[in-house]
């Protein structure tokens, strides 16, 4: 079980639940523009209520099944972003991806960060992982910087590594090492 943890006074990182359909596909909508450079063309049903629970139905599964651990930053009723691991590998290569994105009214508060070391400890301590990867935009120098103060190392630069804003664009590739343990010690 993985227990809540405070990031500041008033937000707090949590396992998502399918009750928070309604407060993510609010953050989606307050946000719309200002993700839309990160993200994959979004549909309109994915900033509705609908769309964001079967979004959330999708990934509760997945975690049920141990292939991924989805957490959501919240602020009492109000979420303020959403922290991902994804496809958790076992064995002796122990590792997951990381995504993250945060609305536009929580930037500039660290927060990021903050979610970012909290993952990255309960990826080491609670699902004794190895490493973590992540990704991003050659051009989103804020999340570089995030992952810059959180101890990733950037690996190399995949051209046309992934569909966002509506065409293949180029990525940096991170990692973050964890602990240099026997795999699940």
């Amino acid at each position: 079980m993985i227990e809540p943890r405070p990031l500041t006074p008033d937000v707090e990182l949590r396992i998502a639940t399918l009750a928070d359909a309604p407060a993510l596909a609010d953050a989606q909508t307050r946000s719309r523009e200002h993700l839309r450079p990160w993200e994959p063309v979004r549909d309109e049903r994915w900033f509705t209520v609908v769309g964001q629970a079967e979004r959330m139905t999708y990934q509760l599964e997945r975690y049920k099944n141990g292939q991924v651990v989805p957490w959501v930053l919240a602020a009492n009723d109000r979420i303020v972003g959403q922290i991902t691991l994804s496809d958790l590998v076992p064995g002796p290569f122990r590792s997951a991806a990381l995504g993250y994105w945060l609305a536009a009214d929580a930037l500039g508060q660290g927060l990021a960060t903050r979610a970012v070391e909290a993952v990255a400890d309960i990826a080491d301590t609670n699902l004794k992982l190895h490493r973590i990867e992540a990704s991003t935009l050659t051009g989103n120098t804020a999340s570089q910087r995030v992952l810059d103060r959180t101890g990733f190392t950037q690996i190399g630069m995949a051209p046309t590594y992934l569909h966002i804003n509506g065409h293949w664009q180029d990525c940096n590739l991170y990692q973050r090492i964890l602990n240099t343990r026997a795999p699940g010690a």
